[in-house]
């Protein structure tokens, strides 16, 4: 398996991107939409409207790499905010690659009481 924060810094782009657009059509909408270098050798990774599949975008210093993934079963936990892209940390590039969120959601667990 590849792990991606081993190429260097991830950047996830959130909500729904066109998975139809290649290498040129990606790094257009890193550099215009968010004003970031692609090629600045870090990963930027994109999603889909189905989640069950991205694509991850990384100069090497020669040439861009494009990687495509589909998971068989189940689905990623993207998140929605359109028009934004937030940096992750290994750990959660780890827990996007297993389905789950990059933001753990904290339970309240303060006790009830019944009267």
């Amino acid at each position: 398996m590849i792990r991606l924060s081993d190429l260097g810094q991830v950047y996830i782009v959130c909500g729904k991107a066109d998975l139809r657009k290649g290498i040129d059509g990606l790094a257009i909408l890193i550099k215009e939409q968010f004003e970031l270098d692609p090629f600045s050798g870090k990963v930027f990774l994109f999603c889909g409207g189905s989640k069950d599949r991205f694509k991850a975008l990384y100069w090497d210093g020669q040439g861009f790499w494009l990687l495509y993934k589909r998971f068989e079963n189940g689905k990623m936990n993207w998140p929605r905010n359109q028009n934004e892209v937030q940096a992750l940390s290994a750990k959660q590039v780890d827990w996007l690659m297993k389905g789950f969120a990059i933001s753990p959601k904290i339970k309240n667990t303060k006790a009830r009481e019944f009267y």
